[in-house]
């Protein structure tokens, strides 16, 4: 079955251009491209996207405040801030709302595909400029003494969330199915009280959890 995608994107030149990129691939469906997210939580409700392509600066309601609004209704979709922000304000609120990897716009059409590839293998696709804001942050912001009362196999996950591994290379390196690692980083999310894993991986570094 192939991997459905909304867009949203302001821009129509730029709308157009990356249904028609994705358009080329069989293995992914464009579910809807849409200019505006005032609708956003009828519309990933409707269709059931696997992914989500969002800017941010949009007419009405910003990226932003939709992924919030996508997070009260379903954790499970992948979503990518697609943008020309670099900004650490930017990044870290589309972050701390649910964002699962984020894409400056001057890198798409070399990174869009293999972006969604890693998002849905488990990853959080950035740009290089954005990791090594992400990384630089983590070091700046202050130690807190808490590890949150994981388990051991949930802290044995978030060290190899942390070393970039998906899923899939998880479950392998552990001996347990795909399914309970999924389960045990939901419970990780709950715990670190974080809704992406980008989130996750950020706050168990600056904490030093891991």
């Amino acid at each position: 079955m192939a991997t459905g995608i909304l867009i949203y994107e302001d821009n129509d030149r730029l709308r157009e251009s990356l249904t028609g990129l994705l358009a080329l691939a069989e293995e992914y469906q464009v579910l809807g491209a849409y200019s505006n997210c005032l609708e956003v939580e009828t519309q990933v409700e409707m269709l059931s996207p696997d992914v989500i392509l969002m800017d941010i600066d949009m007419p009405g309601r910003n990226g932003i405040e939709a992924i919030t609004r996508i997070r009260l209704k379903d954790d499970r979709v992948q979503v990518i801030m697609i943008t020309v922000f670099d900004d650490n304000t930017h990044v870290f609120d589309a972050l701390k709302a649910g964002a699962n990897g984020y894409l400056l716009k001057k890198y798409i059409s070399e990174k869009l595909v293999s972006s969604i590839q890693e998002v849905l293998a488990g990853g959080a696709p950035m740009s290089p400029s954005i990791a090594r804001m992400v990384i630089g942050n983590m070091f700046e912001r202050p130690v807190a003494d808490n590890d949150y009362d994981l388990t051991r196999r949930e802290k044995e996950i978030l060290q190899s969330l942390s070393q970039g591994n998906s899923f899939k290379m998880i479950a392998a390196a552990l001996h347990i199915s795909t399914e309970t690692v999924r389960t045990h980083i939901k419970r990780i999310y709950e715990k670190l009280r974080v809704h992406s894993q980008t989130e996750a991986v950020s706050k168990a570094l600056n904490e030093k959890i891991v």
